[in-house]
């Protein structure tokens, strides 16, 4: 928004030249490559723009100091001359991060660290200036927190490689990644693309920054909590390694963020890539892989990115079993809601969950599924309304006005059963076809997925 970068000039930042050492192992341990300067480049009025426009679309809860994303434009008209000079001069300190733990879809809970609004826009600005540094040279079977790629294209290459006769998958789950990072690596690791030392102490610090939980901050040793824009392409930065190490065994894979899926012709070449890469990502990237959730084993027996796969004959994308249930625990909460409100209220609160569930799962080809749930939803709805209508009489009446003949309206009324029962009875069905529901504007998941992917 103009305006809110005020315009000024500020001091150069010293150069970075005195290099590195390389905590990976890898051989250069000076990097005259690396690129200087860049802090200019950060705090321009061009990049800061850039980077509020993003902020302030992303929105987001404030952080420890409570401040909002709507007042950031005053703060900055008054404080940016301030915080520009202490960019420059290293002198900026990051607010700490407030804590919050959201609950993880195979559960537990993931936490998260809410950076202040004014500190998740300098992140931005750093994220903008150094993702073209890092990006290009980044795996091409590397598909999270990138431009142009995206978690279907991570699955579709997954599908390619089974169906070119790799049919088993090495499955790889680190534990507590983001909590995990060892930072003395990770800067080593940007070090080679960054000789501004004013920028890698700036990094540092906001992986040093603390937590703030229940009016304590505690330092934090190790981590980048989810939560901030540059921790997606630091974690990035860092698995890359991981990547080029693959790579340079030969091996087809797929990695999105921390969820990486190795696969192998069998099972005895699987459990040895699981266990030497196991080694290599403890010894030289200090992180741990979770044993619990880690497996070898057949691609259709586990599930990349919430997808899964057939086995018949060549490899077809379906909707894992977990993703399924997922979806029906989230709409529990709008169903139990639903019973004292008029049916359309509740169609309309469902429908953006279920659009953004259907479009996520386009790209599956084993369509009885989504039959299967379509009947599912149309059934608790008829349910909510049969628990609505109470009592027999008003039972009986509103079947007969949906087209049910007298004997058969009372006779279903009063049969005794259960609501769920009820339900999923012909008279139910008779009374609220689908054309019904179609009307009310419920998602047909099986209609949706023929236009997107007749569009696609």
């Amino acid at each position: 928004m103009p305006g809110a970068i005020p315009e000024g000039s500020g001091q150069k930042p010293r150069e970075y030249g005195s290099g590195a050492a390389n905590a990976t192992g890898r051989k250069a341990t000076h990097w005259p490559g690396a690129a200087t300067g860049l802090m200019e480049k950060i705090i321009s009025r061009g990049n800061m723009m850039a980077a509020y426009s993003r902020v302030v679309s992303n929105k987001g809860a404030p952080g420890v100091d409570e401040m909002p994303v709507t007042a950031l434009k005053g703060y900055l008209q008054e404080e940016w001359p301030r915080i520009k000079e202490e960019l420059l001069a290293g002198t900026y300190h990051p607010q700490p991060v407030k804590k919050v733990e959201i609950p993880k879809p195979g559960g537990g809970t993931r936490m998260l660290g809410i950076p202040t609004v004014l500190d998740r826009l300098i992140q931005q600005a750093v994220q903008q200036v150094l993702n073209p540094l890092f990006d290009p040279d980044f795996s091409e079977s590397s598909y999270g927190f990138r431009p142009k790629r995206s978690a279907h294209q991570a699955v579709k290459a997954a599908q390619k490689h089974v169906s070119c006769g790799l049919r088993w998958v090495v499955d790889i789950d680190l534990e507590k990644f983001f909590d995990r990072v060892h930072h003395d690596t990770l800067m080593s690791l940007v070090k080679r693309k960054v000789g501004d030392r004013l920028l890698l102490s700036l990094i540092d610090s906001y992986l040093k920054a603390g937590i703030l939980e229940g009016g304590v901050t505690s330092p934090r040793v190790e981590g980048t909590p989810q939560g901030g824009p540059l921790s997606p392409l630091l974690s990035n930065i860092l698995l890359d390694e991981l990547d080029k190490e693959l790579e340079g065994r030969g091996h087809s894979f797929c990695r999105y963020a921390d969820d990486c899926n190795i696969y192998v012709a069998t099972r005895t070449s699987g459990e040895r890539v699981m266990a030497s890469i196991t080694g290599y990502l403890s010894e030289r990237l200090k992180l741990t892989v979770n044993q619990a959730k880690s497996a070898v084993d057949r691609p259709w027996k586990r599930a990349f990115l919430s997808y899964s796969m057939t086995w018949h004959r060549k490899p077809r994308l379906t909707v894992a079993t977990k993703a399924i249930a997922r979806l029906k625990a989230n709409l529990k909460t709008v169903f139990r809601r639903g019973r004292g409100k008029n049916i359309r209220t509740t169609v309309e609160e469902m429908t953006p969950k279920l659009r953004g569930w259907i479009n996520y799962f386009r790209y599956a080809e084993v369509k009885g599924i989504f039959e299967e749930l379509d009947g599912w939803l149309r059934r608790k709805l008829r349910r909510i309304l049969w628990k609505q209508w109470k009592r027999p009489y008003t039972r009986a009446k509103n079947l007969m006005r949906r087209g049910l003949s007298e004997a058969t309206a009372w006779r279903s009324a009063t049969n005794g059963r259960g609501p769920w029962w009820n339900a999923g009875a012909a008279h139910m069905n008779k009374a609220l076809p689908k054309s019904y529901f179609d009307k009310l504007g419920l998602v047909s998941f099986i209609d949706r997925l023929h236009r997107l992917q007749h569009t696609s």
